[in-house]
């Protein structure tokens, strides 16, 4: 393959500088990253084209209905995206400065806007992968095609690989893990070498913290290499933690351990759970391109191409074409597995002996109303939905009861965190949690038999790219008291959840440092006055983690227990999973629990366990019943 004049694969790294978004809209920022850039010795710097009306679906941009993650990047999206004008001047700038602009399309419009410009190259985004529709209108330019193959399977992978080679189409693939910053243990480096089975220009996009893990991917094997490129990792946006600045370096033995932690296995490409959760902000799904009656036979002109990815991968496209429609659908609804074959899980009446709720939203709530009769409903809320007046959506009082989720992160990127020593953002996170104090409130009067409800929340607590001493732990315990002291708690009841060692912030991992350890938050509680929330998946992981008998956690953790959060969980990071697919035996953990915390309600916590009418909350209370 040869870029601009330089020949990649038979030679030097071919080292691309991904600015993306980092300039935050700023075409001065831009200019000024494209100098350093060069000063730096890459070959090329590159940004990203949406035109949001051709990328998003229509109830996605109004936020009618996504999730939080989809929610978020489509704010970030709104202020900091360079018009086309200004991307046509950064690529007049590069052409003087005399270094290769490339830009990464998100949409066909967009190609056509960059083929106009007379761009060398296309970067396809690891979103895009099983987008064969936008491949097709790439592979018809004859330009050359660099691929990222982030938060895809092996078989996605082999699918893209095909149908490109059928449109003798000239690309490299990159090996990627989409999480910003992506956790060592994760990145399984090797892979590369199984992707050079498949295809021989091989490389490698890296959103690891520090320099040293692409260093070994270019021992492996890797001609390209690109890394995020920004001014200070610290500014507002999911790319920039994952990012290098102008002068970073790092300590060789770090490096060596970071390599050491890096290289994993070739034998399969597994996507983590902070991938999955990315894949679904990020990618693709085939949608309802108006509204489709039951009993038709399904069309091309039927089926559309959208984000966010919660429905069917478009790699399924001509699968669903010629099927029969088994349901009414409405314009840009997403179709589902379901819709391809003959499973279709159902709720039924289920029998408990502790109280059982569901998660909802306030938008889906009649609809799982209508559908079953839990004890209580939890109300995940999002940063947007703390400006909606609850009333619109509950249309009456009921006979039931609620718990509220409070939102880990509020308007302008800002993570719940009353356990931070930075004054400011501390008492924002207060301010804001009293908020959600004031709208549960509020929501009472829809659900009067709950006579105190509780508010489920991640307290903050975290950390960027290390975790801290036991000493400020200890600190951050006593500062979550202050800020805790500092709230009216009238009527209500704060209830802190578990935590995993690794939570997955913005799309990447971070550090928690409190409410993970049984002892300490035993100790804790009982100094706080305060009950918790036993998310049994996260500290499964913890336990996971720290070498810990995750029996012996749920028998020291249950006397203050006074809610759960059941999901399964596997390895370090594989939270939320089906019950069932993962590593608890929930038969021995349901004995613990129903002799020392017998009146704690539950909720199945699944991941993106509501997608297609609810499948996966249905799928584990008939795994759970019998149990709890």
């Amino acid at each position: 393959m040869e870029i601009d004049g330089i020949q990649i694969g038979d030679g030097d790294t071919y080292i691309i500088a991904e600015i993306g978004n980092n300039h935050n809209g700023s075409l001065k920022s831009a200019k000024k990253m494209i100098d350093l850039v060069i000063e730096c010795g890459a070959n090329c710097v590159k940004f990203q084209m949406r035109h949001m009306k051709e990328t998003y679906r229509d109830k996605s941009l109004k936020k009618s209905g996504d999730d939080l993650g989809t929610e978020y990047i489509l704010d970030l999206l709104d202020r900091f995206q360079l018009t086309v004008k200004e991307h046509k001047e950064l690529y007049q700038y590069c052409s003087k400065k005399g270094i290769t602009y490339m830009c990464t399309p998100w949409d066909t419009k967009s190609v056509e806007i960059l083929e106009d410009f007379g761009v060398k190259a296309y970067k396809v985004a690891s979103a895009d992968l099983t987008n064969l529709p936008l491949l097709e209108v790439l592979s018809k330019t004859k330009k050359p095609l660099i691929l990222s193959s982030g938060m895809s399977t092996k078989e996605e992978l082999k699918t893209t690989i095909n149908f490109l080679n059928e449109k003798n189409a000239n690309f490299a693939i990159l090996h990627c893990n989409s999480t910003y910053p992506a956790p060592l243990h994760d990145i399984n480096l090797r892979w590369i070498r199984s992707i050079k089975k498949m295809h021989n220009l091989v490389g490698y996009s890296g959103h690891e913290r520090g320099i040293n893990v692409s260093i070994a991917a270019t021992a492996l094997g890797a001609s390209i290499i690109e890394r995020h490129f920004t001014l200070d990792r610290n500014m507002e946006g999911p790319d920039h933690a994952a990012s290098l600045e102008y002068e970073q370096f790092r300590n060789l033995v770090i490096g060596i351990r970071e390599i050491d932690q890096s290289l994993g296995s070739d034998k399969d490409r597994i996507v983590s759970q902070g991938e999955m959760i990315n894949r679904e902000n990020l990618g693709k799904s085939l949608v309802a391109n108006g509204y489709l009656k039951k009993g038709s036979i399904l069309k091309k002109s039927d089926i559309k191409v959208r984000s966010p990815g919660q429905g069917l991968s478009p790699q399924y496209y001509e699968k669903l074409i010629g099927k029969l429609l088994k349901r009414d659908m409405a314009d840009e609804d997403f179709f589902f597995s379901s819709d391809i074959s003959n499973s279709n899980i159902s709720p039924k009446s289920y029998s408990f002996k502790r109280p059982w709720g569901i998660p909802v939203r306030y938008h889906d709530y009649e609809e799982y109303n209508d559908k079953v009769k839990p004890d209580f409903f939890e109300f995940h809320l999002s940063y947007s939905d703390m400006q909606l007046d609850p009333g619109d959506f509950i249309k009456e009082s009921s006979n039931g009861d609620f718990v509220v989720h409070a939102p880990e992160l509020f308007a302008n990127s800002h993570l719940m965190d009353l356990a931070t020593d930075d004054k400011i953002y501390r008492d924002e996170s207060i301010a804001q949690t009293q908020r959600v104090i004031d709208i549960t409130r509020d929501l009472n009067k829809y659900f009067p038999s709950t006579s105190k409800p509780l508010i489920v929340a991640n307290v903050g607590g975290f950390s960027m790219d290390e975790p801290f001493s036991e000493v400020k732990k200890k600190n951050l315990y006593k500062t979550f008291g202050k800020s805790l002291n500092k709230l009216d708690r009238a009527n209500v009841e704060i209830i802190p959840q578990t935590m995993a060692p690794f939570p997955w912030h913005f799309g990447g991992q971070r550090f928690q440092n409190i409410f993970v350890l049984p002892g300490e938050i035993v100790k804790w509680c009982n100094e706080l006055d305060i009950r918790m929330c036993f998310d049994v998946s996260h500290s499964m992981l913890t336990c996971n983690h720290f070498g810990l008998d995750f029996y012996e956690f749920a028998e020291e953790i249950s006397p203050v227990t006074a809610y759960l959060h059941m999901g399964d969980a596997k390895g370090i990071n594989g939270e939320g999973l089906q019950i069932g697919d993962g590593e608890i035996d929930f038969h021995k953990l349901s004995n613990i629990l129903n002799s020392k915390s017998p009146n704690a309600g539950f909720i199945p916590e699944i991941w993106q366990g509501h997608k297609n009418g609810g499948e996966g909350f249905w799928i584990a209370l008939e795994k759970l019943e019998g149990n709890l």
